[in-house]
């Protein structure tokens, strides 16, 4: 059996006080409860710590050895306490973040510098990955998830609705003519994505009354891929405006049919597990993000 924390911080009280009863005042606990802590810690040790006369308390040669390496331990556990809330209170240590490339190049990136000045201790690391990710497998603290959420242990926090929009470059309207009506539309290179097909949902009403479902001329895995591709002339995407924004206000690309457009936005959450041991820095990092988010002219 293995000694206590409690047992040592009995002695150590016992030595400080000068005696169990003062001791047991001091550790608001009964003498009777810090006498047993100490014959407990005897019994373990196999060996006598103090020797006891109705005046006075002495320290066996064990004794005094025994409680140099308790004041150490004690003193390694207030100092690790004092640590975690401290960093309670000012967030630090590495903090994990993963999210598709556009999301962190076009909302994340931006913000790092403001981050990390507002909390210089916590060291960043962004990951980017296209595909829903597994948290634990890849030692991932926070997850951004753009679209719909499929039901999951995680911890969800909802930060904007990103709206969607058919764009396609002015060269490229120019060179094939621009579609007034979705039927004229379909007859355009449209460009989308491999996987999930759910991306390829376009807000605007196909012919079964729903959201038009497209087949792409092109398939990509990334959306910064198609934000390219449409710069460049190739065709027509659907992307969503926290990406393109820059790119409408510089005319750069431009919305096919608006008045049709269904307002249909993308939920964008911060998901992570319950119960982590880095809250504060998960805290942290969202509350920066969403208050960013919050005064974006993408946001919903």
């Amino acid at each position: 059996m293995k000694t206590t924390l409690d047992e040592m911080q009995a002695f150590i009280a016992v030595i400080d006080a000068g005696s169990i009863t003062a001791a047991a005042e001091q550790l608001d606990q009964t003498t009777s409860g810090v006498s047993r802590a100490l014959a407990r810690l005897e019994e373990k040790l196999g060996t006598t710590l103090l020797t006891r006369t109705t005046r006075r308390l002495h320290l066996t040669e064990e004794g005094e050895a025994f409680l140099a390496q308790c004041r150490a331990i004690v003193a390694s556990v207030e100092a690790a306490e004092e640590l975690i809330a401290a960093r309670r209170e000012r967030p630090s240590g590495r903090l994990r973040v993963d999210a598709a490339m556009p999301f962190v190049l076009h909302v994340i990136a931006p913000l790092v510098a403001s981050y990390r000045a507002r909390y210089p201790e916590v060291a960043l690391e962004l990951n980017s990955s296209e595909r829903y990710i597994d948290l634990l497998e890849r030692r991932t603290d926070v997850a951004i998830r753009i679209g719909p959420l499929a039901d999951s242990t995680l911890h969800a926090r909802p930060l904007a609705h990103s709206r969607l929009r058919v764009l396609a470059s002015p060269a490229y309207l120019q060179q094939h003519g621009t579609p007034r009506s979705v039927a004229q539309l379909e007859t355009h290179a449209l460009l989308g994505f491999n996987e999930p097909d759910s991306l390829n949902y376009w807000p605007v009403r196909g012919a079964d009354g729903g959201s038009l479902h497209v087949r792409p001329v092109l398939a990509v895995s990334s959306g910064e891929t198609l934000r390219r591709l449409a710069l460049e002339g190739a065709g027509i995407v659907c992307l969503s405006d926290f990406m393109t924004e820059r790119d409408r206000d510089a005319g750069t690309l431009v919305e096919v049919l608006p008045r049709q457009n269904l307002g249909i936005g993308q939920p964008i959450h911060a998901v992570y597990y319950r119960n982590t041991a880095v809250s504060a820095r998960i805290t942290s990092f969202l509350d920066h993000l969403a208050q960013a988010i919050s005064t974006a002219p993408f946001a919903q």
